[in-house]
């Protein structure tokens, strides 16, 4: 089963509002009214689109209005049923600061087809397309992996690119990166733009290497499963968190999932820009109109276009 094309413009418009309503608040120095702005857009527009849908990748427990959390149905209740991946604002800090790389994101997939993964951390390594299958393994050390990835692109390590975020949890990733003279691309934050800086003909990366965001990494292998890229991804999960697991149905706390594990099946991907970075252009701010740039991905349409649409304030 695929989703019915008319859908795409509908869920563009849910993360083109939610990038407006994050704007009011960029360079302000809140980041918690810019993601509430982000998020009572992207929920208004969710519940006027014909569907059945549940949030299982959301920003928090249902105790923590306004976010849109794991759990929370939104659409008219009409139509098919679907399971949603939001981030309504990726980079609240970015954002804050009037800083690049800020957007809005959802992922869709049909109902049960994506990996309902509890906020927690996720080890993660993400490379792109036209590799052999299952190239690198999270348990592999990073020289073995590093290795591989050069060989099948037929560069030497020195030649590759890696993008990591710098935390102090990965000081063994670095020093292993340096030995091998991998140029380091560091981010600060911005889980899902890094992890998606390995697609396309000229990638900014060859390989995501960290430890980020488990929803994040859920929205990034359903946008990967469109290119055809390869991730795998493995919980970190403590005792309470393994609970927490086991209600939304995750039976091995240790696995290690390959994209086809967290997204199944048709995709539709919307990434619109609330400020300018490498996914999207940010918003612009007229006096009686706003325009937005959006990424879209339909899997099955084999859509892969960046658009700016153009509302009436």
């Amino acid at each position: 089963m695929s989703i019915d094309k008319s859908f795409l413009n509908k869920f563009i418009k849910s993360t083109e509002y939610a990038a407006y309503g994050a704007s009011a608040f960029i360079g302000k120095g809140n980041k918690i009214l810019a993601d509430k702005g982000a998020v009572d857009m992207m929920r208004n527009e969710l519940n006027k689109i014909d569907m059945k849908a549940t949030i299982v990748i959301g920003e928090g427990e249902m105790d923590e209005a306004p976010m849109l959390h794991i759990g929370e149905k939104v659409g008219t209740n009409n139509g098919p049923e679907f399971d949603i991946a939001v981030d309504p604002l990726e980079g609240t800090t970015f954002t804050s600061k009037g800083l690049p790389n800020a957007f809005s994101v959802l992922a869709v997939a049909e109902k049960g087809n994506l990996l309902s993964a509890p906020d927690t951390y996720m080890e993660k390594i993400i490379i792109g397309s036209n590799l052999p299958n299952n190239l690198l393994d999270l348990d592999n050390t990073v020289e073995k992996n590093i290795n591989l990835l050069a060989e099948a692109k037929n560069k030497k390590p020195s030649d590759l690119s890696a993008c990591v975020m710098k935390r102090t949890r990965h000081a063994n990733i670095i020093k292993s990166l340096d030995e091998m003279k991998v140029k380091i691309n560091f981010i600060t934050d911005g889980d899902i733009a890094g992890g998606l800086s390995v697609i396309g003909n000229n990638p900014i990366n060859d390989i995501y290497l960290s430890t980020g965001g488990g929803p994040e990494g859920v929205i990034v292998a359903a946008a990967l499963s469109c290119y055809g890229g390869q991730m795998q991804g493995r919980l970190i999960l403590n005792d309470d968190e393994i609970i927490r697991a086991e209600k939304l149905g995750i039976t091995n706390p240790k696995k290690k999932y390959n994209i086809s594990e967290i997204s199944k099946g048709d995709v539709i991907f919307c990434a619109s820009g609330v400020t300018t970075g490498d996914l999207a252009k940010g918003i612009k701010n007229f006096e009686n109109r706003f325009e937005v740039t959006t990424l879209a991905l339909h899997k099955s349409q084999g859509t892969n276009k960046i658009i700016t649409n153009t509302y009436k304030k």
